[in-house]
C-alpha cells in the first residue's frame, strides 16, 4: 500500500513526463498543448462537479470527483513546475496557526 504522498509524487512525475508526449495518445499532453486556459477550465469544471457531488449522499461519487479535482490540480501544478512539496510545505507551515490569523497575514492581492 502506498501513502498519499507517494501516490501524489509518482503521479506528478508522470504528469511532467506527459509534457513531451503525443497529444493524440495522451489526454494530459493534449491539455498541455491546448494551453493554460484549457487546464484552468478543467480545474474549474472538476471543482463544480465536486461541489455537486458533495451535496448528495453518495460518498463514492464524491471520492471520484475529488480524485478528478486533485488530478487536474496536479496537472496545473506540473504545467507551472510547482512541485507537490511546495504545497505540502505551505500546509505544514500553517499547522498551529489560526485560519483567521493566517488569512489576515497574507499579502493583499487585487
Amino acid at each position: 500500500m502506498t501513502t498519499p504522498g507517494d501516490t501524489i509524487g509518482e503521479l506528478y512525475r508522470v504528469l511532467q513526463d506527459r509534457r513531451t508526449a503525443d497529444p493524440g495518445a495522451s489526454y494530459v499532453a493534449s491539455l498541455y498543448r491546448k494551453g493554460p486556459d484549457a487546464i484552468l477550465k478543467k480545474v474549474g469544471e472538476e471543482a463544480a462537479e465536486t461541489l455537486i457531488a458533495a451535496k448528495n449522499p453518495d460518498d463514492e461519487a464524491l471520492v471520484r470527483e475529488l480524485a478528478d479535482l486533485w488530478f487536474h490540480t496536479l496537472v496545473l501544478m506540473a504545467s507551472r513546475d510547482i512541485e507537490p512539496q511546495r504545497v505540502t510545505g505551505e500546509l505544514a507551515r500553517r499547522f498551529g496557526t489560526s485560519g483567521h490569523a493566517e488569512k489576515a497575514a497574507r499579502p493583499q492581492t487585487s
